[in-house]
């Protein structure tokens, strides 16, 4: 069975930098979120070993691995018998610092369970508590056998995320390159929320990562400490002006609503 929720379900992106569990069981795939998601798991965790057990030199550049950062190669060889841990503890970064799961309360770390799913690239979809291998593959790559990785999920996802929002608000916060993995049809258009972070200086805005992560991260960590489950974009940009944020609503579309977060300082 894939993920079902009555409650808003919140899709992160993943991060590139991961911190590798010291201790931990080797990855099972049969526990992880969407069992059925499994042979396309499998299909590019293969082609991922065997590159990097094969041709280190030629993984590390199909991968964008620096020089100086081969060991991340060796990671991905040791993918399927490495330690693993909880997913929210593996992805780290500004927008997982941001967020902080651990430090969450009680009833949030409950809310954090039911209503957050990450984008990966080797996983296609994970919740906080798969545990998981730290790897490196980013979302534009392409493996030998498998090609493109964001086109090798489209295919997978498709059938299982449209179930997997229920009847809730799907609150995307991807970025671009995950975006491509998965694209909400038209007729969840109504329920789907996409969020951009604006850093507005001497009344000129900008699109700045950090800002944009960080602030996507204490979003999320005040969305589930509140507990609210809005259903609707619109109600979902009252939400946020209601927990401190300046929210610019766009216009509905085929692809969903745009909510403008507008932020001066990080």
């Amino acid at each position: 069975m894939g993920l079902t929720y009555a409650f808003v379900l919140i899709l992160l992106p993943p991060s590139e930098g991961k911190t590798a569990p010291r201790r931990g069981k080797p990855l099972d795939l049969s526990t992880l979120t969407a069992p059925e998601l499994t042979p396309a798991r499998d299909e590019v965790l293969d082609a991922l070993v065997a590159l990097c057990v094969d041709d280190p030199a030629g993984a590390a550049g199909l991968l964008g691995v620096p020089k100086s950062q081969l060991d991340l190669v060796d990671l991905n060889a040791r993918a399927r018998t490495s330690p693993t841990a909880r997913a929210d503890a593996v992805y780290s970064g500004v927008l997982y610092d941001a967020l902080d799961v651990a430090s969450l309360s009680s009833s949030g770390k409950r809310r954090a369970a039911a209503r957050l799913a990450v984008q990966s690239s080797l996983f296609g979809l994970v919740r906080p508590g798969d545990r998981i291998p730290a790897y490196r593959l980013s979302g534009d790559a392409t493996l030998p056998g498998v090609g493109s990785v964001a086109a090798h999920w489209r295919s997978a996802l498709d059938p299982v995320l449209p179930s997997s929002i229920g009847t809730g608000l799907l609150v995307d916060l991807r970025s671009g390159m995950y975006a491509a993995f998965w694209r909400p049809p038209a007729e969840l258009a109504e329920r789907v929320a996409t969020v951009r972070v604006l850093h507005e200086v001497d009344g000129k805005r900008q699109v700045v990562s950090h800002f944009n992560k960080a602030t996507k991260g204490r979003i999320v960590r005040a969305l589930l400490e509140d507990g609210a489950d809005p259903r609707s974009p619109a109600r979902l940009a009252d939400v946020l002006r209601t927990l401190g944020w300046s929210v610019e609503l766009g216009e509905p579309t085929a692809k969903g609503t745009r909510l403008d977060v507008v932020v001066s300082e990080v």
